[in-house]
């Protein structure tokens, strides 16, 4: 398993900050976090669009991923709004974020596009970040991981376990995002976690669907940061807006990150 031997964790502005604002906090965060090994940290932040070009040139790729928020499932065309791969490539982006829950139910996107924006990440060398989770009533319902089975199933359709070794995905239940968000308890969270990486092992494979980082987002803050990267099957956090202030996105790093390499230990000794 030597992509779970570090942490994965980022954080995605969503339609906040500037250009300037976004350099600005990438290189604080990168300044205050330049002495941990990123062989320990995969570290990445997801801004808007149009400062992309920007956020890439303000930290070193060796230090901080840089991802899209969106992206087109075509290099070209009559697609009037859209960022094509063309262009993000041309950004300098690392990462492509695919159905986001406010992508899935503002603009109602589906399973079926999320896949081809999955494979068409792929096929232009990006690593695809899929988001899935269920919302309060599919939990209440008693569907959530049938409905998250489905949002797997279908967002990786057609991947190969040979390219699933670029992708990761994060779990974010619709109703512990944003500002009147609930967060998951840890015990909820980690059951999911477990779902989602049986659901990965049976589409790839012991070796490579064990191996895929599977993070937590959803109201993520000091308060359960330590709680959730504690429990078996979290490789990680995508934040929101706790991280978006440099030093508080800092002092979270420096709080789970010796509490996930002491749960690998442990677990290696096992």
């Amino acid at each position: 398993m030597e992509r779970r031997k570090k942490i994965y964790l980022g954080t995605n502005t969503k339609m906040y900050k500037t250009t300037e604002q976004t350099v600005t906090f990438l290189e604080r965060l990168n300044e205050l976090t330049q002495d941990i090994s990123r062989d320990r940290m995969e570290l990445f932040v997801i801004p808007s669009y149009i400062t992309l070009p920007a956020a890439r040139a303000s930290v070193p790729q060796e230090s901080v991923l840089i991802g899209a928020q969106n992206m087109g499932w075509e290099e070209e065309g009559q697609f009037t709004g859209e960022i094509s791969p063309l262009m993000l490539r041309e950004a300098g982006v690392n990462i492509v974020m695919a159905g986001h829950s406010e992508r899935r139910h503002i603009f109602r996107e589906t399973d079926e596009e999320e896949n081809k924006k999955v494979l068409c990440a792929l096929q232009h060398g990006f690593k695809p970040l899929l988001c899935v989770g269920e919302t309060a009533g599919e939990k209440d319902f008693g569907i959530a991981e049938e409905v998250l089975r489905m949002q797997l199933k279908v967002g990786f359709h057609n991947v190969t376990p040979e390219q699933a070794k670029a992708v990761s995905v994060a779990y974010e239940p619709v109703w512990a995002i944003g500002v009147n968000g609930v967060p998951a308890t840890k015990e909820y969270a980690d059951h999911i976690h477990k779902v989602i990486r049986d659901t990965l092992v049976e589409l790839f494979g012991a070796e490579v669907g064990g191996d895929i980082p599977v993070l937590y987002g959803g109201s993520v803050n000091p308060q359960n940061a330590e709680g959730l990267i504690g429990m078996p099957y979290i490789d990680g956090l995508f934040i929101g807006r706790s991280a978006w202030d440099a030093d508080n996105f800092h002092s979270i790093i420096r709080m789970v990150l010796p509490l996930f390499e002491e749960k690998r230990r442990k677990e290696a000794a096992l």
